[in-house]
């Protein structure tokens, strides 16, 4: 994005039917005549035009029925008129243009009126019609700037970004300096927009490690806090959780799901499938045609071949299975392979273009439309990832001892089961939830997700779930887990490798790639990032069932204190 200024917006014209406020003050206000209408040009009252143009319609109406009905009983050419019925005729054209408008002019007032509303502005149209909400204007306060003293080189790059000389996303590549570009690229950015960005920093972070793959035109990076929720107790291990998230009560309260998990034994996990998947659309000129591409790549002969030339895209690639559905002459083609601990986007991506230019042979007719169709699918809500399975596909359970529900989680386990039954099951039901059949899994994902460097926007399909609770042993205790089916996250490549994130990763002993065995650190991070979400259910539920949730958030999400400094607010 090149930095460009705005041309200043021409004058507004007020609006004709906005009255100014009344004001003691001596400032006189300008009168500003209503627009004019259409129905001002006509000669007569709109009413009695409108009285003329209808008994006129009717009336020249039953003159004519009345001499084409004499005609045909005397066998007279219709198409043979008189001066009269010639006079007749234009009358009732001109009547019923003018009924068009719905008996009178001012049915097309409306349109007049709008066009020259188009110019007036947002407030002006409110005043007219309370039911409009517009944004309100950006604050015009003056904020002063710190000018940083830049290097009289520096100030004349800063100057050629804000004449557009010099395109901001090519600093990196002119200068060789990353951090140097980031400085000019901030300067030059608080110039052209006029507003300060001191409070986001610009120290302390290695540019260099985001070049070419994590984040184009920096100018500075936003501080998150992370805490630890801990020790999660899974599969015999204990973890120490980083979250990152500004979100009160979030991390405390799923600390307290994995205390109650610990005193309980812990939580168990397995891992059902591990695939990412990558779907590409193509057409061909017939349905049938597009059948027989179906027919060949669900073909158990034809997947061998596949596979081989799938698997050259990487060392960690393999090729599991091949779906496609039709939708008429289009077919979507969902390749799913596993991808060791890498995310495996990318990886997929390029083992779906092999096997597309591979096809080409057998269908030069089929047309790639592009290399995603949303069967995918990435990034959106689908049911195909929550019955398919996309990412690292976990089930995670915990038995939880009677006595820690009612000591640890202050409710019962009556509660808790029936709770989940009308929250999770059928209030989600009723609220037709794709995949959201729970508390609030998204919360612990994104968390995690930003702590260990995982694509955020991935949080929308890795945090379908539901999750299940039962009394179990007479209804002494209870049994609770989450299923969820698409947990997309890696240890390697993206955001991994960056400093803090890559730290969190090694606290979890996961980070980087597994010498076990491929794609084993990524399997665990899934268990670990489920078991989480385990223990934030526990914890949520048990706050709801006891009437918690207000109390705790109002004690813990709620500060009057502004950390930059700049001014001293109460959130309300």
């Amino acid at each position: 994005m090149d930095f460009r200024r705005r041309p200043p917006k021409s004058p507004v014209t007020p609006s004709p039917f906005h009255k100014p406020p009344s004001s003691t003050s001596s400032h006189h206000h300008t009168t500003i005549s209503p627009p004019p209408k259409a129905s001002d040009a006509l000669p007569l009252p709109l009413y009695l035009t409108n009285t003329i143009f209808f008994t006129l319609f009717f009336s020249v109406a039953y003159y004519l029925l009345h001499r084409w009905r004499d005609k045909i009983r005397y066998n007279t050419p219709l198409h043979v008129v008189t001066i009269t019925e010639l006079g007749a005729i234009i009358a009732l054209i001109a009547s019923f243009i003018y009924l068009l408008g719905f008996f009178g002019i001012d049915f097309v007032q409306s349109f007049i009126s709008r066009a020259s509303n188009d110019t007036w502005e947002d407030e002006e149209i409110q005043s007219n019609d309370h039911r409009l909400i517009t944004c309100p204007k950006p604050n015009q306060d003056p904020i002063f700037i710190t000018q940083e003293s830049l290097p009289e080189e520096d100030e004349e790059i800063v100057k050629s970004v804000i004449d557009g000389e010099i395109p901001s996303y090519s600093l990196e590549s002119r200068l060789g300096d990353c951090k140097r570009a980031a400085l000019i690229r901030r300067q030059a950015l608080q110039r052209i927009t006029g507003r300060s960005i001191d409070g986001l920093p610009l120290d302390g972070f290695d540019y260099e490690s985001i070049l070419g793959q994590c984040c184009e035109m920096p100018v500075g990076y936003v501080q998150i806090p992370v805490g630890i929720a801990g020790p999660l107790l899974l599969d015999g291990f204990e973890y120490s959780v980083p979250m990152a998230t500004t979100e009160g009560c979030l991390v405390a309260s799923t600390n307290r799901g994995c205390k109650a998990m610990f005193i309980s034994g812990g939580a168990t996990s397995t891992v059902l499938k591990d695939g990412m998947t990558r779907a590409p659309v193509v057409r061909f000129a017939s349905a049938r045609r597009a059948s027989e591409l179906k027919f060949f790549l669900e073909s158990p002969e034809n997947f061998d071949t596949l596979a081989v030339v799938f698997n050259r895209s990487s060392r960690f690639a393999r090729l599991q299975n091949v779906k496609c559905t039709l939708a008429g002459k289009n077919a979507y083609v969902r390749f799913s392979c596993s991808t060791g601990d890498a995310m495996g986007m990318n990886m997929v991506s390029k083992g779906v273009q092999n096997v597309l230019e591979f096809l080409t042979d057998d269908f030069p007719d089929m047309d790639v439309i592009g290399i995603s169709g949303n069967f995918c699918s990435d990034k959106k809500p689908a049911a195909v990832n929550w019955i398919e399975g996309r990412g690292k596909s976990v089930v995670c359970e915990a038995v939880i001892r009677g006595e820690i529900v009612n000591k640890v989680l202050k409710t019962s386990v009556a509660a808790l089961v029936e709770l989940n039954m009308l929250k999770n099951l059928t209030g989600s039901a009723v609220a037709g939830s794709l995949g959201g059949f729970n508390a609030h899994a998204s919360n612990i994902v994104s968390a995690v997700f930003i702590a260990t460097g995982q694509d955020p926007a991935q949080n929308v399909e890795s945090s379908q779930c539901i999750t299940m609770m039962e009394a179990i042993n007479d209804g002494k205790d209870i049994h609770i887990s989450v299923t969820m089916p698409s947990i997309e996250v890696g240890t390697v490549g993206g955001g991994t490798q960056l400093a803090s994130q890559s730290a969190c990763l090694n606290l979890l002993g996961v980070k980087g790639a597994s010498k076990e065995a491929p794609g084993m650190n990524s399997r665990r991070l899934a268990t670990i990032v489920a078991g989480a979400v385990l223990a934030g259910e526990l914890s949520l539920m048990s706050a709801i069932a006891a009437g918690q949730l207000v109390r705790s958030h109002m004690k813990y999400n709620r500060s009057s204190r502004d950390i930059s400094g700049a001014a001293t607010t109460t959130t309300t």
